[in-house]
C-alpha cells in the first residue's frame, strides 16, 4: 500500500516518533508499504515555521533530505491535484489538508492522518 503522510505524522515520524500513534508506527514500519510525502507538507512547514509556530520548528531542507535518504517518495503538486480540491466538500478549511486529500485521491494513495475532520473525507483517508 502507498501511504501519504499528513504533515503532523511526517514531522513526528522524522523527529518525534514517540508521538506517533501505535497504529501509525505499525504501518510505517511495515516494509510492504511505500511511504510518500507531499511537497505541500514542506510548503506548510516552511510557512508555519516562518510564523513562529513551535510545533513546526524544524529545518525543512534538512527534513526533505532526511525523508529522501530514508526511502520516502516525494509527491509534487500538479495541476490535476489542485483542480481535484474543487471536488472536495468544504469539510476542512486548511488548504494544506485539502490538497493532501486531493493528492491521495488522484494518485490512489491512502492519506494517513490524526485529524478527525480530515477523516470525514472518507475515500483515500485513514485516521490513525
Amino acid at each position: 500500500m502507498n501511504l501519504l503522510l499528513d504533515t503532523h505524522l511526517l514531522l513526528w515520524a522524522a523527529g518525534q516518533p514517540e508521538k506517533l500513534p501505535a497504529q501509525a508506527q505499525a504501518l510505517l514500519l511495515d516494509s510492504a508499504h511505500q511511504l510518500v510525502f507531499s511537497s505541500a507538507s514542506l510548503w506548510e512547514i516552511t510557512i508555519k515555521q516562518g510564523l513562529g509556530r513551535p510545533d513546526f520548528n524544524v529545518d525543512p531542507r534538512r527534513l526533505w533530505r532526511l525523508l529522501l535518504a530514508n526511502g520516502y517518495r516525494e509527491l509534487p503538486i500538479t495541476s490535476e491535484h489542485t483542480l481535484a480540491v474543487n471536488d472536495l466538500p468544504p469539510l476542512h478549511k486548511d488548504p494544506f489538508d485539502r490538497i493532501l486529500v486531493a493528492q491521495a485521491r488522484v494518485e490512489g494513495l491512502v492519506l494517513l492522518t490524526v485529524d478527525a475532520v480530515v477523516e470525514g473525507y472518507g475515500e483515500g483517508v485513514k485516521r490513525v
